[in-house]
């Protein structure tokens, strides 16, 4: 084998090893990426009080709960699956987004099964979308949820200052501020899918093509 070849197998091989290995990592972030979006999804955990509200309690997209003045026992409402005990309209519109969000996230898992039957930059470059829109998607829910801040249970929880995008007395709780990262995470990996699927492409360096394609033409000769 000739100089020039040996190099170019050597640079394509190191080529795929790092590869797959980059392949590996977003496999593993893209499943736990997935795990965070449930639980931003399902935790009830977006806004809550603090030592100055009327009321204890805590709100997510759909499930809430509220304490009670005489007993202090909280009292819970709200279902993914009843529309109408969602105490506002930007929340059910969040949820919706959110969890579409939730969904697209889950479908690139699934996308992994098509590694067996198609070409592996495509089904990259197919999940890059599906993430790419996921993020979309969670920043329109958390560019929402607030606006729902102004309803009678929240009024009722975090006090009577509380309006569309002004918390009050309330706080913001920790599956939110997830929800504000979950966005991050979902750019930073729809990026690196985009690049994984070009280097799909592109896996045997040109230099290799020519040297190999010589050779043949060589032997034909």
């Amino acid at each position: 084998m000739l100089p020039a070849q040996e190099a170019a197998k050597i640079y394509h091989t190191n080529y795929v090893r790092n590869a797959r290995a980059v392949g590996v990592l977003w496999t593993v972030f893209t499943i736990t990426f997935s795990v965070i979006t449930v639980v931003v999804f399902i935790q009830p955990y977006w806004i809550g009080d603090s030592v100055n509200t009327p009321q204890a309690g805590y709100f997510g997209l759909f499930h809430y709960c509220i304490g009670n003045a005489l007993t202090s026992e909280l009292t819970c409402k709200g279902s993914a699956l009843d529309f109408g005990s969602i105490p506002s309209g930007a929340f059910k519109t969040a949820m919706f987004f959110v969890g579409i969000s939730m969904l697209l996230v889950v479908g690139s898992i699934v996308c992994f099964s098509l590694f067996f039957f198609c070409n592996a930059g495509s089904v990259y470059k197919i999940c890059a979308w599906m993430q790419l829109a996921s993020s979309t998607c969670m920043v329109i829910g958390c560019m929402i949820y607030p606006d729902g801040w102004d309803s009678d249970e929240v009024k009722r929880m975090c006090g009577q200052r509380t309006d569309k995008y002004t918390l009050g007395n309330c706080t913001v709780r920790w599956a939110y501020i997830l929800a504000i990262i979950s966005i991050m995470d979902s750019l930073i990996l729809s990026f690196l899918a985009f690049s994984l699927g070009s280097r799909q492409d592109n896996l045997l360096p040109e230099d290799f093509q020519v040297e190999s394609k010589g050779i043949s033409d060589g032997r034909v000769k």
